[in-house]
């Protein structure tokens, strides 16, 4: 049995993992110490590309985070136009993925990809409010069993230049399902139906497939935050 702590390295990684020991053998044999540095390189690529184990909450209604992350930004936005989800805000849920971050997606409810939309752009860095916009972007429609529609988006940061996307249109995908990968640092957006009140606040960390980002069947009003 796999040790708690040894997360095991999804496939996506195993190539860029293979290139790294690779470069560090070769490094090795020209001069000690470049090998030493290259095996910590080769160590650092296997802990990005890890694929942890998540206990996904399970009950009806919950929306839980598609990213490891930040809570970057709440607030309301428009979905990318290419959803053809119209040109009402929602309420939107950022999330901020850094280098060290688990880069894994996760879906953020049980629901059936509508609509899969690439967008080429640019690389800003994905904490700023602009990358939503700009930046290179993966955009899922979902539609729920109860006929609400949410968006998914995943976003390229200053130094990710790959977005990885293996659900289709028609998939129907449970709550916590991994659908997708960024490498190298990047966002990953949520759109909720309109009226549902996020349940987390900016600033707070979040866990893929774990914390709950709203409650589609909850009337309470958005959280706010307190820094202590």
């Amino acid at each position: 049995m796999r040790p708690r702590y040894l997360a095991p390295i999804h496939r996506e990684g195993w190539p860029f993992v293979a290139g790294f020991a690779v470069a560090a053998a070769a490094l090795a044999l020209l001069w000690q110490p470049l090998g030493w540095l290259g095996l910590l390189a080769t160590g650092w690529c296997a802990y990005f590309f890890r694929d942890p184990a998540r206990t996904v909450p399970d009950r009806d209604g919950l929306v839980v985070s598609p990213a490891d992350g930040m809570v970057q930004l709440v607030e309301p936005a428009v979905p990318p136009p290419e959803l053809g989800m119209g040109e009402l805000s929602r309420p939107r849920i950022s999330i901020f993925m850094d280098v060290l971050d688990v880069h894994v997606n996760r879906m953020p409810v049980a629901a059936t990809v509508v609509r899969r939309a690439y967008r080429k752009g640019k690389f800003f860095d994905a904490s700023l409010d602009k990358a939503s916009q700009e930046n290179e972007r993966m955009a899922l429609r979902l539609a729920l069993g109860d006929g609400q529609e949410m968006a998914v988006v995943q976003i390229a940061g200053l130094v990710a230049r790959r977005i990885k996307c293996w659900v289709r249109e028609g998939d129907f995908l449970p709550a916590g399902e991994r659908f997708g990968l960024i490498r190298f640092g990047s966002r990953v957006d949520v759109y909720l139906p309109d009226g549902v009140a996020p349940l987390v606040a900016e600033g707070q960390r979040a866990v893929a497939g774990e914390t709950v980002l709203a409650d589609l069947l909850a009337v309470e009003p958005p959280r706010r935050g307190v820094v202590r």
